[in-house]
């Protein structure tokens, strides 16, 4: 027992506070004082780092810390004999570890790290009167202290920091590791980010691999001409296809599985809570004897508000969004320039982004009255609204050219170039916007230190971690930032681009070969943005890929409907 008391996470979570005034109150009761004592007498252990502009207390917490947190929590942990029990500090030999050998995962460290600074509350019968800077704050009885200096604007931010050990391992082993293609460590993945992005990229390294049997075979028939066998070579292409693309999803769901039970489903804790959680406070607000008549009014009526929120967002598509998409698709087929049809198309996927992002914030804010039991149904409420926004940007326009116009050439031209200027488009903004508003930050807080010190010459650098942690931008979506994180819009581009390539496979084969390259750079991209360019993410619970795996089992079968047509169309007229 000795040696688990001795281990010690590294400092894993900041708390920024601005700097204080000199004219402040007495130090004794300054509010960044005391709470650094009070998180010290929880037992955690406090470093104080001043920055440039705002200082910033670091937090780490001995084994045995955790482990009581834990307990309090009632968290539920894979012992020995292969049962799940809830966890007892007293009993830490007979609970299985982590993968990476540790005891607790960053979910439930990060949830024990909450749980222990968020229940620091006032046990006295009388209000604590603290002071920051001249000002005087009242600490209520039962009050949660840093939820009152938030409250006051004293604690600026609660963010998790980066593990610069193994931060520095994973760039060298995962990052910057191109020496296997679509390998990748996805337990220390999962150990450092959580189970939501560990699946993520679980799912795209399987998506990456198994798309070279396509790509592969989409090129043979680019390169090759079969003459008169062309008719019969594509419709079997497509059967492939088909087929491959169940497979797929099959084959994921068992790694799904695999993968959570490895992971020993510990992250799932939360989101099962929650949802007991809702079920008791609408059994307590229903006043009714009859339980099951107030769940299935309550459950009548959430069913009429989405189905009344997504009436809204498909009548807005149709009147608003459809004569763009198809002005768009008519001046595409009007214009002569490639040239001029490269700059239409770039022009054209700016706008959507900016048309895309205004309706997911009415999304967003339809979702709020939706009768949703937890925030992964909030998340997953989103996700349709949204891709069914992309879905009409993405494709009226080619199917305006498949099925209207029947031109195969123009059809293959605007594939390429779709697949060639979003996904160019898509990286540079994923890895560039984060990184300048790094450096704009960064630029704005050294002037701000120079103008305060009255010193125009003289070089000021961020000489501490912890600030360089804090200016970089949050792993958040474009759109739904309440509710989703940044993975939104990562899988999101992975549902587009399967779209694009499955719905038009028999017209253009190849583009699988551009999506097999696409995604092994993603995988690269994704990890350094990661890694790099944002903050660590607040890790979250998730058991799978959520409603992105309904969506992509929606776009196979959309795919059947629309070869179809296509081998139909384009074999009557004999373009091939």
């Amino acid at each position: 027992m000795d040696t688990h008391s001795e281990e010690q996470t590294g400092f894993e979570i900041a708390i920024a506070v601005p700097k204080r005034n000199s004219k402040g109150g007495d130090d004794n009761c300054d509010c960044v004082e005391f709470l650094v004592s009070e998180l010290r007498t929880a037992g955690l252990v406090v470093e104080k780092v001043t920055g440039l502009s705002d200082e910033f207390v670091e937090l780490a917490a001995p084994v045995e810390t955790l482990g009581r947190a834990a307990a309090e929590l009632q968290i539920r942990k894979l012992t020995s004999i292969g049962m799940e029990l809830q966890f007892e500090w007293d009993e830490v030999d007979a609970f299985v570890r982590q993968p990476d050998g540790s005891l607790f995962s960053w979910c439930e460290r990060f949830c024990c790290f909450h749980h222990i600074i968020y229940g620091i509350v006032n046990r006295k019968e009388a209000v604590v009167t603290l002071n920051f800077s001249g000002k005087e704050f009242g600490w209520k009885p039962g009050e949660s202290l840093l939820t009152m200096l938030q409250s006051e604007g004293v604690v600026k931010q609660v963010f998790p920091l980066h593990d610069e050990a193994n931060r520095k391992q994973l760039l060298r082993n995962w990052a910057l590791n191109w020496r296997y293609l679509t390998r990748q460590p996805i337990d220390k993945i999962y150990s450092y980010f959580g189970t939501k992005i560990a699946t993520y990229f679980a799912f795209l390294g399987m998506y990456a691999r198994w798309i070279f049997f396509p790509a592969a075979f989409g090129l043979i028939l680019q390169l090759f001409d079969f003459g008169s066998w062309q008719l019969l070579v594509l419709p079997f292409f497509f059967i492939c296809i088909t087929s491959w693309a169940v497979l797929f999803l099959q084959f994921w769901k068992r790694k799904n599985s695999a993968l959570l039970a490895r992971w020993q489903k510990i992250d799932l804790v939360e989101v099962e809570r929650s949802s007991v959680q809702s079920s008791v406070e609408l059994m307590r607000k229903s006043g009714t004897n009859n339980k099951k008549e107030a769940f299935q009014r309550e459950e009548w009526f959430g069913h009429l508000l989405r189905f009344r929120n997504d009436a809204i967002v498909i009548s807005s598509i149709i009147c608003l969004q459809l004569p763009f998409e198809l002005a768009y698709a008519h001046l595409y087929e009007a214009l002569g320039s490639n040239v001029m049809k490269f700059g239409l198309t770039a022009l054209y996927l700016f706008a959507i982004q900016y048309f895309t992002k205004i309706g997911g914030k009415v999304s967003v804010k339809l979702i709020k009255y939706e009768n949703n039991k937890s925030t992964e149904y909030r998340a997953d409420s989103l996700v349709y609204k949204v891709f069914g926004l992309y879905f009409m940007q993405s494709y009226i326009g080619l199917f305006y050219h498949a099925l209207l116009h029947r031109n195969i050439m123009t059809l293959r031209q605007v594939l390429i170039q779709r697949l060639i200027v979003s996904q160019v488009l898509q990286n540079l903004l994923e890895n560039a916007v984060p990184y300048l508003k790094y450096k704009y930050r960064k630029y704005t807080a050294v002037r701000k230190k120079k103008h305060e010190s009255g010193s125009s010459t003289g070089k000021i650098r961020l000489a501490s971690r912890v600030e360089k942690e804090y200016l970089k931008p949050v792993y958040s979506a474009s759109i739904g930032e309440e509710i989703e994180d940044g993975l939104f819009d990562d899988f999101l581009e992975l549902t587009l681009q399967f779209g694009m390539i499955m719905m038009f496979a028999s017209a253009f084969p190849l583009a699988f070969s551009f999506a097999a390259l696409n995604n092994i750079m993603e995988i690269r991209a994704d990890a350094l943005k990661l890694l790099v360019m944002f903050r660590r993410p607040v890790p979250h619970p998730a058991a799978t890929i959520g409603a992105w795996l309904n969506i992509f089992q929606f776009l196979i079968v959309m795919s059947i409907c629309t070869n179809c047509g296509l081998l139909i169309c384009f074999c009557e007229d004999n373009v091939w």
